[in-house]
């Protein structure tokens, strides 16, 4: 679990890193943000980590924010001395010790399932009253799960990993917007056009794009033009 944290804490890292490097993260006080979610999401390995950020006094390239980390030895001797053993406890005596293994991990990405509602959804909890309600709850957490492990299996024959949560904290920062423009009809009545564009993906973004084979659309219809369709 430790070396888990350790790897994804790193490749967030690199993540900030190359943001600065490139320009597009260039205020200090947005990389702390970053940098402190990073070490709430990956608690274990926050200390293994000596990160510097600092803005760059006179800046001849895109870069306006230097970041810079180094591993902490004495961390790496702690966590082994504090690591100790995770023992499961069965009465099954026919089975592997991998498959039990395995079934457990099935339980806990199924616990995990009705926490949707509150983490991805962010729906706050409902206590239900009514058998319909609850079964209704059941379902939508069961729909949420599988289009999670769907959206797992897909990343993995993409070769992109099966970490849906990461690819869609960086989908989520395409963004689309509205573009008023005013206009005149043939009788000389004014009308008033709106164009719902998309965003240009960056580099990074491109490349998921394409190892999932998906394609942006430039503008999406408003729902009205859908219902004049």
């Amino acid at each position: 679990m430790q070396d888990r944290f350790l790897e994804r804490m790193e490749a967030g890292l690199s993540k900030l890193q190359a943001a600065a490097e490139c320009g597009r993260l260039k205020d200090e006080s947005v990389a702390h943000e970053r940098l402190g979610r990073l070490k709430e999401r990956y608690w274990r390995a926050a200390s293994a980590f000596t990160v510097k950020i600092a803005a760059i006094p006179k800046p001849k390239e895109k870069a306006r924010v230097s970041i810079t980390w180094t591993r902490n030895p004495r961390w790496s001797d702690w966590a082994a001395v504090s690591e100790g053993c995770y023992l499961l406890r069965t009465n099954l005596t026919d089975v592997e010790p991998a498959t039990l293994w395995k079934r457990y991990i099935q339980l806990t990405e199924a616990e995990w399932a009705f926490r949707i509602t509150k983490n991805e959804l962010a729906i706050r909890p409902i206590w239900h009253q009514k058998q319909e309600r609850v079964q209704a709850h059941i379902l939508v957490c069961f729909l949420a799960y599988v289009l999670w492990k769907t959206l797992g299996q897909w990343m993995r024959r993409s070769g992109l990993g099966d970490a849906p949560r990461t690819l869609l904290e960086e989908f989520a920062k395409i963004k689309s917007g509205d573009v008023v423009l005013p206009a005149q009809m043939a009788d000389g009545s004014p009308r008033t056009i709106y164009l719902r564009c998309v965003t240009t993906p960056d580099d990074a973004q491109k490349v998921l794009l394409n190892r999932l084979g998906l394609t942006l659309p430039q503008r999406l219809r408003t729902v009205n033009e859908v219902e004049q369709m």
